[in-house]
């Protein structure tokens, strides 16, 4: 039996103040990659029996390549806050969550890096 009163027990664990912000960034993540999306499956299904040479000069172009790393950057983004939300949710130690979420951002970023690094490298090839 806690002698505290109502008010007390709940105060310092209200709002930390960013729910709003992340919401809106999954939201606006969501609605980015939603034509861009469209983009990437109409563009391959159109280059289906492209040779790779045909396909690198495709990707090396300015308009493809910076659409693919929108398409990159959105996707890893939305996956991370999603994935976030999740282990806030559903992990109860504190040290696991840390651990996870580090490890989750780490390998968003790593594999966001390396999408980019291949469409530069196709845009600057040649």
């Amino acid at each position: 039996m806690s002698l505290r009163s109502p008010i007390g027990r709940v105060r310092g664990l209200g709002s930390a103040k960013e729910g709003v912000s992340h919401w809106w960034s999954q939201r606006m993540t969501a609605v980015a990659l939603v034509p861009l999306t469209l983009w990437f499956v109409a563009a391959v299904t159109s280059h289906v029996g492209a040779d790779h040479a045909e396909m690198v000069a495709w990707v090396g172009s300015p308009v493809t390549a910076g659409l693919f790393i929108l398409l990159i950057a959105a996707t890893f983004y939305h996956a991370y806050l999603g994935l976030q939300v999740v282990i806030e949710d559903y992990f109860h130690s504190e040290a696991a969550k840390v651990v996870i979420l580090v490890l989750i951002k780490g390998a968003c970023f790593v594999l966001a890096l390396i999408g980019v690094l291949s469409v530069l490298t196709l845009l600057f090839e040649g």
